[in-house]
């Protein structure tokens, strides 16, 4: 059965800014306007990937477990096309142990995080919780045309259960010198669904569905710049750790 502990909200204040444009000003200049867009992982409000999508009045499906992180969607987000599901996203129905650092909600037991890899993070037991874990099909209705998804290390899970098949999809796939431990997996997918990566961010990777959006010349030339400077920044971060352990600083 569908997983059905979930309600619209209505109550907080409005939001009154967007820190993460870059999802949305792309698909403007692409001439897209999705119907209906989902984000797994939302942490704060005002960072989330599809922050302009949800002031636009596009109906809206959120994901995240962090108690914390709920309780300031709940405060802030007042648009009645905002449905919450307050629960991980899993192979499976019942409990999960996260980790909540900073920015950073995971589930324990990832073979990587960014926050493991990153910030050598170091699990404490005040960072840890208990949430509802679910199937994404139990909440996917086949209909989502964009989605953002960033659980830190646990992507995969949510797309190797999605029903719907998004004309857009973003997904954290690196950072610092974090690799998405599920990454051969992800790109698999997409090839074996017809998507092709439209750009990359510090972060994220963005594909679009073959045929829906066009990726030109252009976007091909950014994806290499965007390349190089992720190179970059990896070789940097790895010369800082070096440093840093050698010199214990």
């Amino acid at each position: 059965m569908p997983y059905t502990n979930s309600y619209t909200l209505t109550v907080g204040t409005p939001m009154t800014k967007n820190c993460n444009a870059l999802l949305y000003d792309t698909m403007k200049q692409k001439g897209f306007t999705p119907k209906y867009v989902a984000e797994v992982g939302v942490w704060h409000p005002d960072t989330s990937n599809i922050f302009s999508f949800i002031e636009d009045r596009v109906k809206t499906m959120l994901v995240e477990p962090d108690p914390k992180s709920i309780q300031l969607i709940k405060e802030q987000f007042n648009q009645p096309n905002v449905v919450l599901h307050e629960a991980a996203i899993c192979d499976f129905d019942g409990q999960i142990e996260l980790c909540s650092r900073e920015s950073s909600t995971f589930v324990i037991g990832l073979p990587s995080s960014p926050a493991l890899e990153n910030d050598n993070c170091n699990i404490k037991e005040s960072e840890s919780f208990t949430a509802k874990a679910i199937k994404f099909s139990n909440i996917d209705n086949g209909n989502i045309d964009l989605i953002s998804i960033d659980t830190e290390g646990s992507e995969w899970l949510v797309i190797k259960n999605m029903i719907s098949r998004p004309s857009v999809i973003s997904i954290e796939t690196h950072g610092g010198i974090y690799i998405n431990p599920y990454i051969k997996e992800l790109k698999k997918w997409m090839a074996n669904n017809n998507y092709t990566l439209l750009l990359k961010n510090k972060s994220d990777s963005v594909y679009v569905l073959e045929d829906t959006i066009s990726v030109t010349v252009f976007d091909k030339i950014n994806l290499l710049r965007q390349g190089f400077i992720i190179t970059f920044r990896v070789f940097k971060k790895r010369i800082s750790r070096s440093i840093k352990n050698k010199f214990g600083k």
